[in-house]
């Protein structure tokens, strides 16, 4: 009887495969890992944040740019970071399995420290161009998203949607922060505006990709607690977005025109969460409810920096 051998791979075949795995990538994947398109809606968030604050008297082209280059990175090295650590979960879902990590088209250490290195200039940039404490914003922001939502709760609690929901709700802060260099109401009032906002948005694609979730082991709402559950917390959420949108009015920072749209886009919201419990076409709902959060947070935004040039210009011409 002759005993087949079988074939041993050589030493130098890791090497080759590294090596070809790293001639595939290309500029974009560096983009890519970065999610920009979550960076391009929270840098309009600082915007409106910022111009809120600035108005026209104190706006500043040289700290709104390190403003938004600050937070741009920031918030690219958080996500890169994300990208690194979801490794092995990420081959298990749909939308993520051709990211550039999973595909192979990135080693994983070499995103680590991309993520690290674009964070660190991120926070020296709003450090020395922007103040101290919208670097330590950015740096709690990051922090929040990478060791508490990624590493911690979006494996193991439904809580994962409403804590992470703390970084997202930080980019229009910092954008105030940067002018007044204080955490006033004005900007816990964009914090919640945020936050409210956050989670309708998130379990409205937790059910359209429950299926995703679920075989990834990713404990989203609609996979442990049910459909039944998921509507009410969107309905509880959508509610707070009204009062919680109405403080800016209530501060001054809005005026009657903010107001009347604020209250507007709330009603809609809630009116769309509470169609949710009458429906039988569950799918069909869950994106009418995704396409409308983003339709609301778009809109809330330019409302918010609509009003600063409506109230400047009739300032302005009353002078």
């Amino acid at each position: 009887m002759v005993e087949r051998s079988v074939p041993q791979q050589s030493a130098a075949e890791p090497i080759l495969e590294s090596i070809e795995a790293a001639s595939r990538a290309t500029w974009r994947d560096f983009v890519e890992v970065t999610k920009p398109g979550i960076n391009k809606s929270n840098l309009f968030a600082t915007f409106a944040g910022y111009l809120l604050a600035a108005r026209f008297a104190l706006f500043d082209w040289s700290t709104l740019v390190f403003t938004l280059l600050g937070t741009a990175l920031v918030i690219a090295g958080g996500c890169a970071i994300n990208n690194y650590y979801d490794r092995d979960i990420d081959p298990l879902m749909e939308r993520t399995k051709s990211r550039p990590v999973p595909d192979g088209r990135l080693k994983p250490k070499t995103v680590l420290w991309y993520g690290t290195l674009l964070t660190v200039l991120g926070t020296l940039a709003l450090a020395f161009g922007v103040n101290l404490l919208s670097a330590t914003l950015a740096l709690v922001g990051f922090g929040v998203y990478v060791f508490i939502y990624t590493m911690w709760l979006k494996r193991t609690s439904t809580w994962n949607t409403v804590i992470g929901g703390v970084c997202g709700s930080v980019p229009p802060m910092l954008g105030w922060v940067a002018v007044t260099n204080s955490l006033d109401l004005n900007a816990w009032a964009l914090f919640l505006i945020l936050f409210m906002w956050q989670p309708p948005h998130f379990y409205a694609l937790a059910i359209l990709k429950e299926d995703d979730y679920r075989r990834a082991g990713i404990p989203m709402l609609p996979v442990v607690k049910g459909l039944k559950e998921t509507k009410k917390q969107t309905l509880i959420f959508t509610l707070l977005l009204i009062p919680s949108s109405v403080l800016l009015f209530l501060t001054g920072a809005g005026s009657w025109f903010y107001l009347i749209c604020a209250l507007v886009l709330g009603g809609v919201y809630v009116a769309l969460a509470i169609k949710g419990f009458y429906t039988d076409d569950q799918v069909k709902w869950s994106k009418q409810m995704f396409f409308y959060s983003l339709i609301y947070l778009t809109t809330i935004l330019l409302v918010m920096m609509l009003d600063v040039v409506i109230t400047e210009g009739i300032a302005m011409l009353t002078r």
